[in-house]
């Protein structure tokens, strides 16, 4: 799908207000965080003036995004369709707002390891939702029950190790670039 050029520039100026508006900031402040004058900053936000590549990068920095945010347009891709790894038993979503993200959806059946050396660490941050059951979550030396609708969030620097209790449990596992790396250099073993 192409985008008119005028949609374009409409969205990106509804854009920069809404993040101006979204951080609690008058057009005074903006323009002053951006150099901008305010009149300037009035006259781009309401289609007066033209959208100039220098100010959008400014303003970008200044409304703390990128330019590339700044100007994206709406995805064709709204919904995403799950990778399957029959051999690990997993499905996989990329998450296309953050690069390097992955979400994993796994059932569990066997409790986590009972040998801190099965533990792992690794670079990265994890993030995992218990879609059903209790899971548990050991984390350093640390056990922690998580239940259905509870999520928990941990440095993967920590060694840790995931698996279900009193039954099969359903969780939805987030990782970042770093994790997800660490968590593909490992998955032939158990752990998180």
């Amino acid at each position: 799908m192409t985008q008119d050029p005028g949609e374009l520039d409409s969205l990106v100026r509804k854009r920069i207000r809404a993040l101006r508006v979204a951080q609690g900031w008058s057009l005074e402040e903006l323009a002053v965080r951006a150099r901008l004058s305010q009149s300037t900053l009035s006259r781009i936000e309401n289609g007066q003036r033209r959208l100039a590549l220098d100010q959008l990068v400014t303003l970008a920095r200044a409304l703390d995004t990128t330019l590339d945010q700044l100007v994206e347009t709406a995805a064709d891709d709204v919904v995403s369709h799950p990778m399957i790894d029959a051999a690990h038993g997993l499905m996989r979503w990329s998450i296309k707002a953050e690069p390097g993200m992955t979400v994993v959806r796994r059932r569990m059946t066997d409790p986590p390891p009972d040998q801190p050396s099965r533990m792992r660490a690794h670079p990265g941050r994890e993030w995992l939702v218990v879609l059903s059951g209790t899971a548990v979550l050991l984390l350093g030396n640390r056990r922690l029950r998580i239940e259905t609708d509870q999520a928990a969030e941990f440095p993967t620097m920590l060694p840790h190790a995931i698996g279900a209790e009193g039954g099969p449990c359903e969780i939805l596992g987030i990782f970042d670039r770093d994790a997800r790396r660490g968590h593909q250099r490992g998955e032939g073993g158990s752990g998180a």
